[in-house]
C-alpha cells in the first residue's frame, strides 16, 4: 500500500523540479573597495577633529565666577547714588558705586564683588 501511494505522488510531481536554482549571494553584496576606502577616511578626519576639538576645549580657561567679573565694564540701569543697579552681560545686578553718583545709561567698571553685590566706579 506504501509502495503504491509513493508511486503515485511520485507521478503526480515528476515533472516539479524541487531543487532551487543557484543563486550567487556572494557576488550580490560585494561592496565596492573604493566605498570602503572613502568610508575609513570619513571615520578618520571624523575622529581627527573631534579630537583636536576636544583639546581645544580642555585647554581653554575657565571664564566664570566673581573674579571674571572684575575689571569688565556694566551699564547703570537705574541711578546709583551711591546704590542701584547695573547690566552685566545681560544679568541685573545691585551696585554700589565707590566714586560720584552714575545716571542710567553710563558706563562703570566693576572693581569689587560682594556676594551680590558690585562695587562700581566710572569709566571716565
Amino acid at each position: 500500500m506504501l509502495e503504491e501511494l509513493t508511486d503515485l505522488f511520485s507521478s503526480w510531481f515528476a515533472d516539479i523540479n524541487i531543487n532551487p536554482p543557484y543563486i550567487d549571494y556572494a557576488a550580490m553584496f560585494q561592496i565596492d573597495p573604493w566605498l570602503v576606502v572613502l568610508g575609513a577616511i570619513a571615520i578618520a578626519a571624523f575622529l581627527v577633529i573631534t579630537i583636536v576639538l576636544v583639546i581645544r576645549a580642555h585647554r581653554r580657561q575657565v571664564s566664570a565666577g566673581r573674579e571674571d567679573l572684575i575689571g569688565k565694564t556694566a551699564e547703570v540701569k537705574t541711578a546709583l547714588n551711591p546704590k542701584g543697579t547695573v547690566l552685566v552681560e545681560g544679568e541685573h545686578w545691585m551696585a554700589v558705586s565707590e566714586g560720584p553718583e552714575a545716571e542710567p545709561g553710563e558706563e562703570v567698571v566693576i572693581t569689587k564683588v560682594d556676594r551680590l553685590t558690585l562695587w562700581v566706579t566710572s569709566s571716565t
